[in-house]
């Protein structure tokens, strides 16, 4: 491995980055630029210094609530302006904030508040007509059936002492906004400003759930400081400063957007989101908003843009980055589509607080085609031979292991798992790559059996448990097909019982409703034999060459029953 790579250091703006708390970044933001847009969000826009008030306010409602620095707050929420306020309020208090991915069934979610020692839950009824947490929870715990807000006493979570539920127009009578509000009047404006400023950079600021290849997910935990630190890097290595807008629509509970909302609190840049993707609105804003940064992430967000009727006549002219993952003839597209923009690849997961190498813009633009990127200074990475540990040369193939401040604070009562994962200072990444004698990163699949599913980790195991469950179904395996969309989707290969009859078509209807969407399988074989060693199925022999004739839509499926 290279001497470059191990002698990089992190800048004395990303170290100082890592003395301060989100909170604290955010006072800041607000002193420096209190009447820049910090967010804009389906209409409603927030200054620096509003945004910092209003979370201020919101500080005050969970301290009345009875919410203390170490406690686990719940948000189960869309993209909304309520999501981020209460994101710093809870920063502000010393209380983590845990972001549950909206996407959830009851089962995860179940999982999740149980294992989570979850203290008070917030669910949103913003977007009801497309999930109803109310009805989610009712359904997870019946006695919460004309709850009124007394404390809760819940056999399945102990620990859960109150729900709110805000923005929601259906009185349910259980405790909302204007019950957090109420309870803020009584609480000082100084107290907050106290528990903010005892609140360690080292002390959590999230927890978020991440799939591993278990078939529950694994909670990690993200420290102020790593937060502080790749935001400072991120806003460092693109150059953002006050006037720059990042477009974001990703979902909060993601690091693809915490990770751009901690560069814009380091810089001053606005963030643009929205809690349902449109893309001629989306274009919309890009051009009114002068974007400078389009963060999306995903080939399926970008398709929708450039095939939209509005694309062409939209003046993007300010639009000086775009990032994608995806495959490289689809992002030489892209880099047609935005001639003005320079194309961004990444690489990262979850508990290296998101995404910690990115291509450098002061690199070839063709090489970010082909290289995943470069990490950020003070994080290093190399590739390790996954049976012997040893390290493999430069440009050699193995599982790709990092290095440096951005590694995760390990999972949420899980020590073995935690021990597996960081070795010797060292994240496994589960990850197959090569990190070449310059230190850039060039990704090549997983080594443990997961999918990465339009952002998100899906273990296989969480889906063929699911398809196991079916009377017909006696063996399923599932493997990741490339797609145009999601990066990656499920195919998956089912053994039916002795006389049982059943086309790929039922096999998905099974699955719609019970598992989140983007785990459904888009593919679906049926088979009576399998690639076999002495005693394991080798799923790497199973054939990979599905044709578009064979995908099974979901959504189409679900609409036609």
């Amino acid at each position: 491995m290279g001497e470059e790579r191990r002698m990089t250091t992190p800048s004395q703006t990303i170290v100082e980055a890592g003395t301060r708390t989100s909170a604290q970044t955010l006072a800041e933001a607000a002193r420096k630029w209190p009447d820049a847009t910090a967010l804009l969000i389906d209409g409603t826009r927030l200054t620096w210094a509003t945004l910092d008030a209003e979370a201020r306010l919101w500080a005050r409602g969970l301290v009345a609530a009875g919410v203390r620095p170490g406690a686990h707050v719940g948000i189960l929420m869309p993209n909304c302006a309520e999501y981020v306020r209460l994101f710093y309020a809870c920063g502000m208090i010393g209380a983590t904030a845990l972001t549950i991915n909206a996407r959830f069934k009851d089962d995860d979610l179940g999982y999740a508040i149980h294992h989570s020692d979850m203290d008070i839950l917030f669910i949103g009824g913003q977007a009801r007509e497309y999930t109803d947490f109310h009805a989610m929870l009712l359904r997870l715990y019946p006695e919460l059936a004309g709850w009124t807000g007394a404390p809760l006493a819940l056999a399945d979570a102990p620990s859960l002492r109150r729900i709110y539920n805000l923005c929601d127009p259906r009185d349910h009578g259980w405790p909302d906004g204007d019950t957090l509000m109420a309870g803020a009047a009584g609480v000082p404006e100084d107290e907050v400003t106290r528990l903010r400023d005892a609140t360690s950079p080292a002390s959590h600021a999230l927890m978020m759930y991440s799939s591993g290849t278990t078939a529950h997910p694994k909670a990690c935990m993200l420290t102020h400081r790593t937060l502080g630190m790749i935001g400072a890097a991120f806003a460092e290595r693109f150059h953002l400063a006050p006037g720059d807008s990042v477009m974001n629509p990703l979902p909060f509970f993601h690091m693809s957007s915490m990770l751009p909302m901690a560069a814009c609190r380091a810089s001053g840049a606005a963030q643009i989101a929205t809690a349902h993707f449109e893309p001629g609105e989306a274009l919309r804003l890009m051009e009114e908003e002068r974007v400078t940064f389009g963060y999306l992430s995903f080939p399926t967000l970008v398709n929708q843009l450039i095939n939209h009727p509005d694309f062409a006549g939209r003046d993007l002219s300010r639009l000086r980055y775009l990032h994608c993952v995806g495959p490289a003839e689809t992002m030489q597209k892209y880099t047609r589509a935005f001639p003005g923009a320079q194309y961004i690849n990444a690489y990262g997961l979850t508990e290296a607080t998101g995404v910690p190498c990115y291509t450098d813009p002061e690199d070839p633009a063709e090489e970010a085609l082909s290289v995943s990127g470069r990490p950020f200074d003070g994080i290093t990475g190399k590739a390790v031979d996954p049976e012997t540990l040893a390290d493999m040369p430069p440009g050699e193939r193995g599982e790709i292991w990092l290095s440096g401040w951005a590694l995760f604070d390990g999972y949420y009562k899980d020590d073995e798992a935690t021990a597996r994962a960081l070795v010797d200072g060292w994240l496994r990444t589960g990850d197959m790559g090569h990190v070449r004698a310059d230190g850039r990163i060039v990704y090549d699949g997983r080594l443990k059996d997961m999918l990465k599913i339009g952002g998100e980790n899906v273990a296989a195991l969480e889906i063929e448990t699911w398809l196991c469950s079916h009377p017909d179904i006696q063996i399923a395996q599932v493997i990741g097909v490339p797609d145009d969309h999601l990066f990656e989707v499920a195919a998956a290969y089912v053994e039916l019982t002795p006389g049982a009859h059943i086309t790929p078509g039922e096999i998905v209807d099974y699955c719609i409703g019970q598992i989140a969407s983007y785990k459904i399988p888009r593919y679906v074989r049926i088979v009576d034999s399998w690639p076999m060693s002495t005693t394991k199925i080798q799923k790497f022999k199973l054939a990979r060459d599905f044709t578009p004739a064979e995908k099974i839509d979901p959504k189409t499926r679900a609409k036609a029953g």
